[in-house]
């Protein structure tokens, strides 16, 4: 089952300070949780994400799962070249039911990591093997983007854009969830908003929905 978490402000371990524990930050940083990074050294964007105040940082080298009991975290993600104590680590997350992952031991990790196609922080397509093959994973997402990316055009990013404005207004002003199910519809389908998003007047798009909101009934 895919789903997509909302983790924000959650707390999230990190033990490793190399490329592997950076692909990990890359993910999580947008998703506004806490992270901290458990590690005797680190790699220079993680340094940056540091000095950014983006993250935390514990500089010492992890030997147990002691920081568990200290940091009380909702996920860890291990990422050292030590398998056994990956190992522990998952176990003892396991055992305190918190989520956990090894980047080394997906199939025994509690959620794997998909390949994404990015649009705008907008859209986003997962390419998942369920943490079987990732090298699979990154192979068929560079061979699908290209797709993707002609499939999904930029009024299409632009409509969710006017939607988001939308469906927060239809929640305070239209009652029932049959009825903004139908305004947000009529609001996507309409051909003058269409054609304003086209020629790139998205404030004057967004009147244009405002003003079916308010006419509803």
């Amino acid at each position: 089952m895919i789903v997509n978490l909302n983790i924000q402000g959650k707390t999230v371990i990190v033990i490793g300070g190399g490329s592997e524990a950076q692909k990990r930050i890359n993910s999580l940083i947008k998703e506004k949780c806490n992270i901290t990074v458990i590690s005797d050294k680190v790699n220079s964007q993680i340094s940056k994400f540091v000095k950014s105040k983006k993250i935390q940082l514990k500089k010492q080298k992890i030997e147990n799962t002691k920081f568990i009991s200290e940091y009380k975290p909702d996920i860890i993600i291990t990422t050292t070249n030590d398998k056994k104590l990956n190992q522990k680590i998952i176990n003892a997350g396991k055992k305190k039911k918190i989520v956990t992952y090894s980047s080394d031991n997906p199939e025994e990790s509690d959620f794997s990591n998909p390949s994404i196609v990015d649009f705008e922080k907008i859209i986003q397509i997962a390419i998942f093997t369920g943490g079987q093959s990732p090298a699979m994973s990154k192979k068929l997402k560079r061979k699908s983007e290209e797709v993707f990316r002609k499939v999904i055009t930029k009024e299409d990013i632009d409509q969710i854009k006017i939607q988001k404005i939308a469906r927060e207004m239809a929640k305070r002003s239209i009652t029932t969830p049959v009825q903004r199910r139908a305004c947000l519809q009529s609001i996507m389908n309409d051909k003058e908003i269409d054609q304003l998003i086209k020629d790139g007047q998205m404030k004057k798009a967004e009147k244009r929905a405002i003003t079916i909101l308010r006419n509803w009934k």
